[in-house]
């Protein structure tokens, strides 16, 4: 992608269970804005298309300036101009499972429907031992045969899938493949190296623990795609990491190394993002809390409960995925191992509410003297809707910081605030939403300041959202 705001560039986002809730609403949402669509609500009268929620995808707001970075970031790219496509297990045709989850307006949904139902929805790769029991009836559009005979065939499959699709859509920005299929159960592989990851994959005879998820990282590294693990499972570990690393993905690799068995393979910079979108109640929950302590107060007990009745909650009434889902949900004050914080959290499965998440937290602390200062907050709204932004924005600044040539470290920091559990180098980060999102803005002003601004100072209060473009054209022309 190139910097230039005069360039269309035409970004990939493919997506493992397009034809999902999350899926099935972000193509809409793309067609919506990109042929400025308007439609009836019963609640709210006319509503025109907007990209709300994604912050790279909306202006600076107010005087101040406000979270939003289009406009204020140049070459941030345009979603509008992204192509997406991606694999699902289920055949079903996208206008239809859009209109099956009953996410959107029926308005709305009646105007994307016959596109919709036109893109194409690549077979994908499964395995049943991973995923509830809920999801095999309907897996029926999978990788089979000889594609399918070992991990290896498994893995060259998903390569060719994202080699066909960029060229047949002419992507020529970063491609980003993001995880948004059903929580898979954790896999019992470890390994050391990625050598090691890479040599179970291409062994035939086996019979490592290797999720679909991993498969699809790996393929992503190797194409020289970004992965973001928008699951509760341990796709990214220690060596999916380094796999990602230009050090180790060399052009000069040995005739004798492991990683020349997948030759030919990117050496581009590419990221693995993760683990599990922080959305709504979790995102909501390091904000509150990061209050609280700011305010001096200790607190001793956060008690949630969250309910709904898609289908990512019906795979998780299999205990097996469930686990998986508790273990990052639990597991998000942990970085700051405060042994009296008692943090609880239970969900349940309410077919009848559909994709509408309801959340219920109760907040307890200890104020002065010990006196006791509850706080209770109740969340609804559509978890499609939360979920969706977070992977428009992960592809985008994956693409951004790819054509900055940003390092792993600093794209894992500066995307920390999606994500319930922060994976690389941001692992074991403050979880403090405020505190994630000052690290993005370090991010950005470190990218400014080494990019094509260098000293100029006017030209980063621009980008800043400090000064107009005017006012930088006449500040500039005072010292002309």
């Amino acid at each position: 992608m190139s910097n230039s705001n005069t360039m269309q560039v035409s970004a990939g986002i493919l997506i493992v269970g397009l034809g999902g809730n999350n899926g099935v609403t972000l193509l809409a949402g793309q067609i919506a804005n990109r042929n400025n669509l308007s439609w009836e609500t019963s609640t709210t009268g006319r509503i025109s298309a907007n990209w709300f929620g994604c912050l790279t995808q909306i202006p600076p707001r107010g005087i101040h300036g406000g979270v939003g970075y289009q406009g204020r970031i140049p070459g941030l790219a345009n979603a509008n101009h992204a192509v997406m496509g991606g694999w699902d297990i289920r055949s079903t045709k996208l206008g239809q499972a859009l209109y099956d989850c009953r996410v959107l307006e029926p308005d709305l949904v009646r105007q994307v429907r016959e596109e919709m139902d036109k893109t194409e929805i690549m077979e994908g790769v499964w395995d049943p031992s991973f995923i509830g029991e809920s999801q095999f009836e309907t897996a029926t559009h999978v990788v089979s045969g000889e594609d399918n005979s070992s991990t290896r065939t498994r893995l060259e499959r998903i390569r060719r899938d994202i080699q066909t699709w960029k060229e047949k859509n002419n992507v020529n920005g970063h491609i980003t493949v993001i995880w948004s299929a059903s929580v898979e159960r954790p896999s019992e592989a470890e390994y050391k190296s990625p050598d090691d990851l890479l040599s179970a994959i291409y062994d035939d005879s086996n019979n490592d623990d290797i999720s679909p998820s991993i498969l699809y990282a790996v393929a992503a590294a190797l194409e020289g795609c970004s992965f973001v693990n928008g699951g509760s499972q341990n796709t990214l570990s220690p060596a999916m990491t380094c796999l990602y690393e230009q050090s180790y993905r060399k052009p000069d690799a040995p005739s004798s190394s492991v990683l020349s068995k997948f030759a030919p393979y990117s050496t581009g910079r590419a990221y693995c993002l993760g683990t599990d979108y922080k959305a709504g109640q979790t995102k909501f929950k390091t904000a509150a809390v990061e209050y609280l302590r700011a305010l001096g107060l200790s607190p001793r007990v956060i008690a949630s409960s969250n309910h709904l009745g898609n289908n990512d909650m019906l795979n998780l009434t299999t205990k097996k995925t469930l686990d998986a889902k508790m273990r990052v949900k639990s597991n998000i004050f942990g970085p700051w191992q405060e042994k009296d914080l008692d943090h609880k959290v239970s969900v349940m499965y309410c077919p009848y509410i559909g994709d509408e998440k309801r959340d219920f937290v109760e907040y307890t602390s200890l104020g002065f003297l010990g006196s006791h200062h509850t706080m209770v907050t109740y969340t609804r709204c559509m978890d499609s809707i939360l979920c969706v932004p977070l992977m428009v924005d992960a592809a985008i600044w994956c693409d951004y910081f790819v054509n900055s040539n940003l390092s792993a470290g600093d794209a894992a920091r500066a995307t920390a605030y999606l994500f319930k559990v922060p994976e690389g180098e941001a692992k074991g980060s403050d979880p403090g939403f405020f505190y994630q999102m000052k690290q993005l803005e370090d991010v950005l002003d470190k990218i400014s300041c080494e990019g094509k601004h260098g000293d100029d100072v006017i030209a980063l209060g621009v980008s800043k959202g400090i000064i107009t473009e005017e006012q930088a054209a006449a500040l500039k022309g005072l010292t002309s």
